[in-house]
């Protein structure tokens, strides 16, 4: 028998299974995995606990909140049904995908034979699955009428700046610019009373999230209607932590996550929470906005130490208690006569 010395520590096996430790020791606080401690109490992972920390890490990669992925681990069939359509459905869609794009490779093929090149930002949309959505428009008030140019949308946007830095006016912009945009402000209301469907949809949220931890409130249920709404193409949200605690904005980020690969509709996310925003934890489907506090032009900041902007970034986030205590503060900045 071996060692638990010979085990990995917990930052080897977040390392390995692709998460982060406090996800591990989220799953470990929900009973869904159990390390050996050494002597010195150090949590190591034995091969039979990184086999089932691997088996939860699959089961919330198919959308599972952690109340059904114990379910799951238990031998519930019918926690797996849902999940695994949602996870067809997804693949389908990628296929689909796919086969577009096979034949756009084979048309841009049959061109180069008949001697014709092809055209401008063709060959950009062909290699990065992202590009087929752009926008691109003169910066108002409180710029200077400066070109903004967006390509490669992901499918969620979070859009940072300090207070006053027209980072308001920039989500309303792309509202209004990008096909079927909407803005969610913070006059949020929760209509499901008057739509069966969309109730239908937003109590499923709903009870994922209380799953992950998250407090049902009046607030979460308005931002879920705006989320659930049918109809916009794209969503950009004013504040999306306003009214929500720290762990259902955890969670909320969780669900946008599940919620975005199985459907890349782009979502655009005010915020200035670093629970919304953990640097850490971004995904390739993610990017951040920065509006300077100096009303340069918004640009693209790339999620590590060192990158232009980062430190920036990092100055404008802040916990949701921090948060909660400046919540509801508009800065103004007077135009000049």
């Amino acid at each position: 028998m071996n060692s638990p010395r010979a085990h990995p520590g917990a930052s080897e096996a977040a390392r390995r299974l692709g998460v982060s430790t406090k996800a591990l020791r989220l799953y470990e606080q929900r009973g869904l995995v159990t390390p050996d401690r050494t002597a010195a109490g150090y949590r190591v992972y034995s091969p039979d606990t990184l086999a089932r920390a691997a088996e939860v890490v699959a089961l919330r990669k198919l959308g599972l909140s952690l109340a059904q992925v114990a379910q799951a681990l238990e031998g519930d069939p019918q926690s797996l049904g849902p999940a695994l359509a949602l996870h067809e459905a997804a693949l389908e869609a990628e296929l689909r995908e796919r086969v577009t794009t096979i034949g756009k490779v084979r048309t841009l093929r049959a061109d180069l034979r008949r001697g014709k090149a092809p055209g401008q930002g063709e060959l950009a949309r062909l290699l990065n699955p992202f590009s087929q959505l752009s926008v691109g428009f003169e910066l108002p008030w409180p710029w200077g009428g400066e070109w903004f140019e967006l390509a490669d949308i992901r499918p969620l946007n979070y859009i940072v700046g300090p207070l006053g830095s027209g980072k308001t006016r920039l989500a309303l912009l792309l509202a209004e610019r990008l096909p079927n945009g909407v803005f969610l402000g913070l006059d949020r209301l929760d209509h499901t009373d008057k739509d069966a469907a969309l109730k239908l949809r937003v109590d499923r949220a709903l009870a994922w999230l209380v799953d992950e931890g998250a407090v049902a409130s009046p607030a979460l249920r308005a931002l879920l209607a705006g989320l659930e709404a049918e109809g916009p193409a794209i969503v950009a949200v004013d504040m999306v932590e306003q009214g929500l605690d720290h762990t259902t904005q955890e969670a909320l980020v969780a669900y946008l996550r599940q919620r975005a690969r199985a459907n890349a509709r782009p979502l655009f996310l005010m915020t200035r929470s670093s629970a919304i925003l953990n640097l850490a934890a971004m995904v390739p489907e993610e990017t951040i906005i920065l509006c300077p506090a100096n009303h340069s032009p918004p640009v693209r900041v790339a999620p590590y130490p060192g990158a232009p902007g980062y430190e920036a970034v990092m100055t404008c986030l802040a916990t949701p208690e921090v948060r909660a205590r400046t919540a509801g503060m508009v800065a103004t900045i007077p135009k000049a006569a």
